[in-house]
C-alpha cells in the first residue's frame, strides 16, 4: 500500500521540482514545488472541447497511455527495494506498456486531423526508433551480471563496486544512458521545451494541442509518472546494496536528478530539430559501449 501510494503521488514532485530549480537559477522566486498537484487537480474539474472529428481513439487515448504507464510502474521499484509486482521477464512487458502508451498517443495525435499534430507525433516516432533498443540493450548489460529474470531482481542484484574500474565504468554507461532517456520520454529540454507554445519546434506537446481539461490533465500525469519511472531505475542502480533506510537513499537520488535535470535546463538551450535524433543516439552507443565493456571484463580485461 505505501508503495502504491508513493506511485500515485510522487509524480508531479519532479516538475515542481524543476520548474522551482530553474527559477532559482535564474533569479526568480518560482513557484510552489506543489502547483502540479494544484494544476493537475485544476485541469480534473475542467470540461473538456473535443472536436467534431475526432473519433473515439482521441477520447479514450488519454485513459489507455495512464492505465499502460501505470500498470509499467507497478513492475518497477518505486520508494521502496521491491516492486509490487514481478515475474521473470517483466521487463519484456514494461517496455510493451510504455510504448503502448506512447503509440495510442500517437494514433490521437493523427486521428486529429491536423498537420502540426502529424508532424509531432513523427517526430515522437522517430526518437522511440532509437530510445528502446537502447533500453533493451541496458537491460542485456544487467542481465549479463545478474542472469535472466525479473526487473525488481535485476536492479537489486546489480552492484557498482568503487573499487573496480570495469564496474564504475559499465554503472556510469547505464545511469547516464537511462538520465538522457528520462530527458527524451519527459520531452524535456534540450530535445523538447514543455512550455513552449511554437508548434515547428514541439515535440510531445504539439501532439496535445487538441486536448482540455480532465483529458490533459491525465496526460500531464502520465508525463510525470513516466518520468518517475526512468528515475526510479537510475535511484535504483545508484543506491548501494543492503542500504539501510533505503527510502531516504531512493527519495536523495530523486531529489539529485530533479536539481541536475533543473539545472541542464537552466544552462541549455533547446536544441535545433536536426541535432535530435544525433543525440538520440547517444543512449543507444552508450548502452553498446557498456555491454562491450562487460564482455572485456569477462574476457579477462582490465
Amino acid at each position: 500500500m505505501i508503495s502504491l501510494l508513493w506511485i500515485l503521488l510522487l509524480p508531479l514532485f519532479m516538475p515542481g521540482l524543476i520548474s522551482r530549480v530553474k527559477a532559482i537559477m535564474v533569479g526568480r522566486k518560482g513557484q510552489s514545488l506543489l502547483q502540479p498537484y494544484y494544476h493537475f487537480l485544476k485541469l480534473l474539474r475542467k470540461d473538456e472541447v473535443i472536436s467534431s472529428s475526432a473519433s473515439f481513439i482521441t477520447r479514450l487515448a488519454p485513459s489507455i497511455a495512464l492505465s499502460a504507464t501505470l500498470c509499467a510502474a507497478l513492475f518497477v521499484p518505486v520508494g521502496r527495494s521491491s516492486s509490487l509486482l514481478s515475474f521473470q521477464g517483466d521487463f519484456i512487458l514494461v517496455l510493451y506498456l510504455l510504448a503502448l502508451a506512447k503509440g495510442i498517443m500517437v494514433l490521437a495525435a493523427m486521428d486529429s486531423g491536423s498537420s502540426f499534430e502529424g508532424m509531432g507525433a513523427s517526430r515522437e516516432i522517430s526518437f522511440t526508433a532509437f530510445l528502446e533498443p537502447a533500453f533493451m540493450l541496458i537491460m542485456a548489460g544487467l542481465i549479463f551480471t545478474s542472469g535472466f529474470t525479473s526487473l525488481n531482481s535485476l536492479l537489486d542484484s546489480y552492484i557498482i563496486n568503487n573499487h573496480e574500474v570495469w564496474s564504475l565504468v559499465v554503472g556510469a554507461f547505464t545511469i547516464f544512458a537511462l538520465f538522457i532517456m528520462l530527458l527524451v520520454e519527459s520531452a524535456r529540454v534540450p530535445f523538447d521545451d514543455p512550455n513552449t507554445h511554437l508548434e515547428l519546434t514541439m515535440i510531445h506537446e504539439v501532439m496535445i494541442l487538441d486536448y482540455s481539461g480532465f483529458s490533459l490533465g491525465l496526460i500531464h500525469y502520465t508525463a510525470a509518472l513516466k518520468m518517475l519511472i526512468y528515475a526510479s531505475l537510475i535511484a535504483q542502480i545508484m543506491i548501494p546494496q543492503n542500504a539501510q533506510w533505503h527510502m531516504g537513499w531512493y527519495l536523495l537520488c530523486v531529489l539529485g536528478l530533479g536539481l541536475v535535470t533543473g539545472i541542464v535546463e537552466s544552462m541549455m538551450a533547446r536544441f535545433r530539430m536536426n541535432r535530435n535524433l544525433e543525440l538520440v543516439l547517444v543512449p543507444l552507443s552508450i548502452s553498446v559501449l557498456a555491454i562491450a565493456a562487460l564482455i572485456a571484463r569477462s574476457l579477462g580485461g582490465w
